[in-house]
């Protein structure tokens, strides 16, 4: 029997997650399908976190299980870690082995002394040109976090930014599933057009809106062009 594709695996994963954002616009339930997916859609992730930044404080919005709210409690209590890093500056934060080499010292040591926890990373989450928040990801195994790890971190945090952007605009499913039409495509496009161009995710889907609408092709079309080209480079 012929094992399963892992991408039409990981496609199968983002129509479920999407259809958890259509059916609802609480935001706790979408941070939680989103800090349950990583593991699944991540390579080299143990688990999950969402923080978002709230009147000047971090929250711990969802995670995937205990230990990853516990790292994110030690993020807040000693000042530093991905999530922190990740809020502030553009660029992902990413560790592969804590125990070796970390920007982050403090928050490091007790990591390692109380958690599994051996790598970590962070993505920063983007509504309305507002940084708002972190997706962090956490491996157990050191050097398990890849270039490829931080890649698919970066599609499901664009994701994550178009699905609250959508949310908060109290936009239900037919509006976000204009924007997202439930492919992984996309959300990849949405994240690839903001590294480069260095803009938010909104303005990113609307760059795909555009290009669909005057070059009379379906959105998703657009979004695998980019992708590929992307590949191809």
């Amino acid at each position: 029997m012929a094992e399963p594709d892992p991408q039409d695996s990981a496609g199968i994963l983002f129509t479920r997650l999407a259809e958890v954002i259509y059916a609802s616009a609480a935001f706790d339930e979408i941070y939680q399908a989103l800090c349950s997916a990583a593991p699944r859609l991540v390579s080299g992730c143990d688990r999950a976190s969402l923080m978002i930044a709230d009147s000047g404080r971090y929250v711990t919005a969802a995670s995937s299980d205990q230990i990853a709210g516990q790292v994110d409690a030690l993020e807040r209590q000693t000042g530093q870690g991905p999530c922190v890093d990740a809020i502030s500056d553009e660029a992902a934060q990413i560790v592969t082995d804590l125990s070796v080499a970390s920007p982050w010292p403090a928050f490091s040591e007790q990591v390692l002394s109380v958690t599994p926890v051996r790598g970590a990373a962070g993505f920063r989450l983007i509504v309305d040109d507002r940084k708002v928040g972190a997706l962090n990801v956490f491996s157990d195994t050191p050097g398990a976090l890849t270039r490829e790890s931080a890649d698919q971190a970066t599609v499901l945090a664009a994701f994550a930014s178009v699905s609250l952007s959508a949310a908060a605009h109290r936009e239900r499913a037919d509006s976000l599933q204009r924007g997202l039409e439930s492919n992984r495509e996309i959300a990849k496009a949405v994240g690839l057009l903001m590294a480069f161009y260095k803009i938010s995710s909104e303005e990113a889907l609307g760059k795909l809106r555009r290009t669909s609408q005057d070059l009379n092709v379906k959105m998703s079309e657009v979004a695998r062009e980019v992708v590929q080209h992307h590949d191809r480079r």
